[in-house]
């Protein structure tokens, strides 16, 4: 068993976009399991968009970072010391705490997951709370009825690629999404089932979102927020429906952003706009873990990950996510020899 073990704390709360300096890398002893709980080598940790709200020092629906404390999030894992029966030595295990190379915890609150049907890894994205975002998001907040257009924002991103999946699965009839730059456009209809691709980079979104969707569109998953908003408020048919799960374009404005100046649009319309947090619905989670392991079986769940290696490089890892250096699911790998 390792003496000690390396974690990242928050150093200070960012203002606007997080620098490095607000980050540090701690040395700390291993501490030994006791009476029900276990000790993790983590092997993958995630980094999630969500966690640049966790930084600030205000209320919101998960508690704040504490300054000069670890940070958290998921990770997957090998118990390497257990003092609970029921998760024994050597079970891959899926957990909250992240940021580490080891964690002692207590048995209850890790889950063990079947490697069998698909690498650990995967735990943290298309059969994780990623997937279960997507697929909440598609088939509660915002349905998808046979023969939907259905627009995607960040739609590289982790969620968005499994949204687009999804959404076929759920027999829209043509599925659209924004990315950043030409290549991931390309790999939005090439590699991950995307009917038309959008590079909001390259010029006016709401004319290039009419041009993919000239009958308009029936549902919107949003994670981006800001002009992607507006622009889909613009294309929605009457009675379309919004899923808000997220809104990177702003979260590391340091100042409040405007909202869309076209809102009105949703009354005529007969619009539906909900947000939502996936661990609201965490009695999807069977359902969706038997239809996504079925559909990574046969192929139809293609996906994608970005990996960065090394305890020391994951703020970078991080910081590139809000970046969108990312393509798919941002993991780090604390475990060289981890698949």
């Amino acid at each position: 068993m390792p003496e000690t073990s390396r974690e990242v704390r928050l150093a200070a709360r960012p203002v606007g976009e997080p620098r490095p300096s607000d980050f540090a890398l701690a040395e700390v002893p291993v501490g030994e399991p006791g009476a029900g709980e276990v000790l993790v080598r983590n092997d993958w940790m995630s980094v999630d968009p969500y966690m640049r709200g966790r930084m600030n020092d205000v209320k919101s629906y998960t508690p704040p970072f504490k300054l000069g404390a670890a940070l958290d999030g998921a990770a997957v894992g090998t118990v390497i010391a257990s003092e609970s029966s029921d998760v024994p030595v050597g079970v891959t295990v899926l957990h909250g705490a992240g940021w580490r190379e080891h964690a002692v915890l207590p048995a209850a609150h890790v889950r063990v997951v079947d490697t069998s049907i698909a690498p650990a890894r995967a735990y943290l994205g298309a059969l994780g709370m990623v997937g279960l975002t997507a697929y909440a998001g598609l088939v509660r907040i915002a349905p998808v009825e046979k023969g939907d257009v259905v627009f995607v924002s960040g739609a590289a991103g982790a969620v968005g690629i499994l949204a687009g999946r999804i959404a076929r699965h759920l027999s829209a009839a043509r599925v659209i999404g924004s990315a950043g730059g030409p290549d991931k456009a390309r790999r939005l209809v090439e590699e991950f089932g995307y009917d038309a691709a959008i590079d909001y980079r390259t010029g006016d979104l709401a004319e290039q979102l009419a041009t993919a969707a000239p009958d308009g569109i029936d549902v919107y998953f949003d994670n981006v927020g800001g002009d992607h908003l507006q622009a889909a408020l613009s294309a929605l048919n009457t009675n379309g429906r919004v899923a808000l799960c997220g809104a990177i374009s702003v979260y590391n404005a340091a100042e409040p952003v405007p909202g869309p100046d076209n809102l009105a649009l949703a009354i005529g319309k007969r619009l539906s706009l909900r947000g939502f947090i996936v661990t609201d619905h965490q009695n999807l989670a069977v359902e969706y873990a038997q239809l996504a392991a079925g559909w990574l079986a046969d192929g139809s769940l293609n996906y994608s990950e970005t990996v960065v290696d090394g305890i020391d490089n994951a703020v970078d890892a991080f910081l590139g996510l809000l970046r969108g250096a990312n393509t798919g699911k941002m993991l780090v790998r604390l475990n060289t020899s981890a698949d």
